[in-house]
């Protein structure tokens, strides 16, 4: 008989050059504290690196922060990546500073849902928790 997991596992990462990781380091604490185990890789991640990471520790979601404008590419490589590998049963979820108009085009490609600054954290638990 295999054992289920019993929580949801969550990698926060900071892809890019970006140095900002307050809101990261608060929605992985967050996560915590609402009963998910969650692995953060820190700053100034490649979008290789978070994919091995996340297939490496078996997790059910990435979380990306990127406040330095570049997410349109790095979430798409990120996509790509879970795609070839095969792991694309892993969600995608993003916040920081991401304008509006291109929100629809993140979900679009596969995110799951961004989160702005302003987000309640109570949401962003409840919807990883019903992912």
């Amino acid at each position: 008989m295999v054992a289920e997991k019993s929580e949801k596992r969550v990698l926060i990462a900071k892809p890019g050059l970006d140095g900002h990781d307050r809101g990261a380091k608060i929605v992985a604490r967050a996560l915590r504290d609402g009963g998910m185990e969650v692995i953060y890789l820190g700053l100034h991640q490649t979008p290789e690196q978070i994919v091995r990471a996340a297939i490496d520790e078996d997790v059910d979601v990435i979380g990306l922060s990127i406040l330095s404008g570049a997410h349109m590419t790095l979430f798409k490589k990120v996509l790509s990546l879970l795609e070839e590998a095969g792991a694309r049963d892993i969600k995608v979820i993003g916040g920081g500073i991401i304008p509006d108009e291109d929100v629809p085009k993140l979900m679009d490609m596969g995110v799951m849902r961004i989160f702005t600054p302003g987000t309640p954290i109570s949401e962003i638990i409840d919807f990883v928790r019903d992912l």
